[in-house]
């Protein structure tokens, strides 16, 4: 039977177990907030609860037993400066851990160890500019259209109100060149037939007659 068995080892020798609570220490204060198994989150809550409560004191002596287990002189700053006092009214219980399931490959427990009053902000991502180029490069030709003919229509001095007769006149006015291009290409090649042909009266006229006398 093991006797004052009070913490887990956690698969680790003594030297390594503490540097892993220090890691975790210091990226806790930084974030806020870790992701871990439930084993070390149960391990590391008494002792950041206690880096807190040391916090709430902010003595020289409560800065150096802080610098203990946090080397960083800008996680302890922070630690004292912003973490602490927003705890003062409160005797204890900084830290919460909620559960998150097995992981999967060992099956081992997950767990988030973060502070009580922490709120997790979401980040609103902005569209990436290959969408925003899209949208500018796909306009409507309508909308095309349309400006055109609003400078048209103001050039010429027209109402507000003329300016859909003006569009539907010019987008009436190409048919019209097209019909009319096409009846003038027809015209030309009738008057090349008739050009190339010579009449039946001016063959007959234009062989000679034979005398009967001869």
């Amino acid at each position: 039977m093991r006797h004052n068995a009070s913490a887990r080892k956690l698969g680790r020798t003594t030297s390594h177990r503490l540097s892993l609570f220090r890691n975790q220490l210091a990226s806790l204060v930084a974030n806020e907030r870790i992701v871990t198994t439930l084993a070390k989150a149960k391990e590391l809550r008494p002792l950041a609860e206690r880096m807190v409560t040391q916090g709430r004191r902010d003595s020289v002596h409560a800065r150096r037993m802080v610098g203990r287990w946090i080397p960083s002189r800008d996680l302890v700053k922070k630690l004292f400066d912003e973490i602490a006092p927003r705890f003062v009214s409160r005797p204890g219980g900084y830290l919460r851990i909620v559960k998150l399931g097995s992981r999967q490959g060992d099956g081992a427990e997950l767990a988030i160890l973060e502070f009580v009053d922490f709120v997790h902000k979401k980040t609103v991502q902005a569209p990436p500019a290959s969408e925003e180029k899209g949208k500018k490069k796909g306009a409507p030709a309508e909308t095309e259209a349309a400006e055109q003919v609003e400078e048209a229509a103001e050039e010429a001095g027209m109402p507000a109100k003329g300016k859909k007769k003006a569009a539907a006149s010019k987008t009436k006015a190409p048919k019209a060149t097209k019909t009319s291009a096409k009846q003038e290409a027809k015209a030309s090649v009738k008057a090349k037939t008739h050009a190339g042909k010579t009449p039946k009266s001016t063959r007959k006229s234009s062989a000679p007659k034979k005398s009967g006398g001869a």
